[in-house]
């Protein structure tokens, strides 16, 4: 019998560096996504240019299909080994603590700036000052159908914090589960289907098949980066499982290159229905049915081809660094990259928090210029990642106070 010492010792995972590449990739290129948006021709953004182009949400789709998927996918596979380091009850104080606090603070002091702009850029006799704006935004009320999504109001909104609202929903859910849940018959279910996944190539797959199914009938939600809310449970439990048995990382790594294919073909079977239905997130019609069924097939299959793909040039990297190596200088660019990387790692969830109202705000600005859509979204995208940037670095990280409200570690 393994003792409590051994059992946490047990539980601190291998670093694996390419997932927190993916989820840095995923947060700052919601800057240039958001931004996009502002001259999306189809998309109810908070500000609109005069001119807009149809090509945006095409380009943008593609990102749309893998992106907050593998968010959920690679949160699942951290709760996995939380919940072993931390047990029920810490697992739940900590998700409170470094997802609750955040949500609640950004909700309150950052999400109706969006909103009053919203107004002021819709209406042109729209005068009302931000502080007169803030009784309408908090005029609120609970509707429990729209669940986990509790708290509904005319000018009231979640935004783009739905991220963590569901996140926070999906770890307060699995933490009683996991105390209660049969763990020796979990286990013993959990070793077949790995041994089941290892021995057939293409099994890995199959949860397309679910996913899939979710989108035709379900519907998907705009606000929702084109997903059904409870798509992205799936996806965080897909990523739990996942992390339970290192084998089927190494189905990932082996399948990685005809998920890949295969995704990539779904996806753009997908699009001409997406293109031609008159509301392809619910319509009902069979060419909508299938098309979401379609997208929804080729998000399980990129989700598992990206992280695959990035460990698999992981491992080789590694095999290369273990072989000999000429003597030379030592490279100062390793430790560099190295400073950088885990800086960034760190900011993760305050540069999520802080992109969106900074993105609205430089484009309500921006969108006044009579210049082409491409220098205006240059300098769209240009200020507002610097300025996403700067706040994290000069209001967020450097006190003890700002770290705890943005969901950060404390120093030292």
């Amino acid at each position: 019998m393994a003792t409590r010492t051994e059992s946490t010792q047990a539980a601190l995972p291998e670093r694996r560096p390419e997932l927190d590449a993916i989820r840095m990739l995923v947060v700052i290129g919601l800057v240039f996504f958001h931004s996009a948006l502002v001259f999306a021709t189809d998309d109810d953004y908070y500000v609109k240019n005069a001119e807009t182009t149809e090509a945006i949400l095409i380009i943008a789709g593609f990102g749309v299909v893998w992106a907050m998927p593998l968010l959920f996918l690679i949160s699942g596979l951290g709760a996995w080994h939380s919940l072993r380091r931390r047990g029920a009850g810490g697992f739940a104080k900590e998700r409170l603590l470094r997802l609750g606090v955040p949500l609640v603070f950004a909700t309150l002091a950052l999400n109706p700036q969006p909103q009053w702009l919203r107004q002021r850029s819709a209406e042109t006799d729209h005068h009302e000052s931000y502080l007169g704006f803030l009784p309408d935004f908090y005029d609120v009320h609970l509707e429990p159908e729209e669940f986990p999504f509790l708290v509904q109001g005319q000018h009231f909104e979640t935004g783009h914090l739905w991220f963590v609202v569901l996140l926070l929903a999906f770890s307060l859910m699995l933490a009683p589960l996991h105390r209660w849940l049969p763990r020796e018959r979990v286990r013993r279910t959990g070793d077949r289907v790995a041994q089941a996944t290892l021995r057939r190539r293409g099994v890995v797959l199959l949860p397309a098949l679910a996913f899939a199914a979710i989108c035709a009938f379900a519907g998907m939600e705009e606000d929702y980066a084109g997903w059904h809310r409870w798509s992205y449970l799936l996806f965080f439990v897909a990523g739990f499982a996942l992390a339970a048995d290192d084998r089927f990382r190494t189905v990932m790594r082996r399948d990685a290159g005809p998920a890949a294919w295969l995704g990539v073909l779904l996806f753009a079977a997908a699009g001409p229905g997406v293109a031609l239905s008159d509301e392809p997130f619910t319509e009902m019609t069979p060419l909508a049915t299938v098309s979401r069924a379609l997208f929804g097939a080729a998000g399980w299959c990129l989700v598992v081809a990206i992280p695959g793909l990035l460990d698999r040039w992981r491992q080789q990297q590694r095999k290369a660094q273990q072989q000999p190596q000429p003597l030379t200088a030592p490279n100062p660019a390793p430790t560099t990259r190295r400073r950088l990387y885990g800086y960034l790692a760190a900011a993760v969830l305050p540069l999520y928090i802080l992109h969106q109202p900074i993105v609205v705000a430089v484009a309500y600005f921006v969108v006044g210029w009579s210049a082409p859509i491409l220098v205006e979204y240059v300098v769209l995208v240009t200020i507002a990642l610097a300025l996403t940037l700067a706040a994290y670095e000069l209001l967020v990280r450097r006190t003890r106070v700002t770290r705890f409200l943005f969901g950060m570690r404390a120093v030292g």
